[in-house]
């Protein structure tokens, strides 16, 4: 898989917007064609393109992955990170990793409409993606979680995922002795502990990026790499639909969250800030790369196509006072919904096949 990133276009307009320019930490190793380059300071630029051709250039993919300076990245770090998400060992009976979730076969999700959690019991929520993680500043699809570090330690824990204690799951590495000194040269003078193996986790999943996809041709200039009816699609993706408003930038994604008006009775975001209206029922909006290989959709797993979707979208969903006031009826035609439709299937890659690492003994 092609390892390529850097903060999405929306979101590095807001920083350089607030700050007037910004300092992003990275460390220094290339990934193909994709650079992990130094830090380095991005200056605000007043002219812009008009147009169609603005327009595209806030969805161009970025060329490098920002990795936290607390958590840098570096081969070793990665390549341990790998076993460990691959490694059933992490959950009390040996039967699930983190990949049993977050499978590159079912573009970095299960396939299911919610998870399967410990015991075989079905979990309460659909299993996000871990695709482009990197970018993400807030976990989970409530967002109870600051960083990708807490994130990995969370499914471990949890009764109703792994249910494995972090001091039970560290005296079990330890007795797997090629571990030990995977984690010495990956953290020297650290070694292994509950923080070293977030590190690894997290490390290893920022480097899961969706590769170049059809509509990233077409914007850098290939007229021919998607259809007219995706062109259109597009249109009404940042016009009459309003997708953009949520979906936005390279990841097509702002991080926020929205009550999109499903009717699942689970308050989301709302279980945190109970004060506030408009996050009851409000989930994160996820980003849209890799989306046909992502089915079924939305916090709950309830829809299992793009046209079901879309149609939600089109009808403004479950009318309450903490609806988004985004979402209200759209009067979608038939061939918008088709075109956008077609636009949201030049998101998907052709992703290489990842591979299952040996895991130590």
């Amino acid at each position: 898989m092609s390892k390529s990133g850097f903060y999405s276009a929306a979101l590095l307009a807001a920083a350089i917007a607030s700050a007037g320019s910004c300092l992003l930490g990275f460390s220094t190793i290339g990934f193909g064609a994709a650079v992990v380059g130094e830090s380095r300071k991005v200056e605000i630029t007043q002219n812009a393109p008009s147009g169609l051709d603005a327009l595209k250039a806030q969805y161009r993919r970025p060329s490098t992955i920002p990795f936290p300076k607390e958590n840098s990245y570096t081969p070793e770090k990665a390549a341990l990170g790998k076993k460990l998400y691959f490694d059933t060992r992490l959950s009390v009976t040996s039967a699930q990793s983190c990949a049993s979730c977050h499978s590159p076969g079912f573009g970095w999700g299960d396939g299911l409409a919610v998870g399967v959690g410990h015991g075989m019991a079905n979990l309460g929520r659909h299993s996000p993606t871990i695709i482009n993680a990197a970018w993400s500043a807030i976990f989970m699809w409530d967002g109870r979680l600051p960083t990708l570090e807490e994130q990995a330690l969370g499914p471990i824990q949890s009764p109703g995922e792994m249910n494995m204690k972090l001091d039970q799951l560290m005296e079990r590495l330890g007795t797997i002795p090629e571990y030990k000194p995977m984690f010495e040269t990956a953290f020297p003078g650290e070694g292994m502990k509950a923080t070293t193996l977030a590190k690894a986790i997290a490390t290893y999943e920022r480097t899961v990026v969706s590769e170049r996809a059809p509509f990233d041709a077409w914007i850098e200039g290939d007229e021919k790499a998607i259809s007219a009816e995706a062109k259109r699609g597009f249109e009404v993706f940042n016009g009459k639909a309003q997708c953009a408003a949520c979906h936005e930038g390279w990841n097509f994604t702002n991080e926020g969250f929205q009550d999109i008006g499903l009717p699942s009775k689970d308050v989301g975001r709302g279980e945190f800030v109970p004060g506030v209206i408009k996050m009851q029922h409000a989930f994160k909006t996820p980003g849209l790369r890799e989306i046909s290989r992502r089915s079924p959709y939305m916090h709950d797993g309830s829809l299992a196509t793009l046209e079901q979707v879309i149609d939600h979208y089109d009808h403004g969903g479950v009318d309450r006072p903490s609806r988004s006031d985004l979402m209200r009826p759209l009067d979608l035609t038939a061939q918008e919904k088709a075109d956008l439709v077609a636009f949201l299937r030049t998101l998907t890659s052709e992703l290489g096949p990842t591979a299952v690492p040996v895991l130590p003994r």
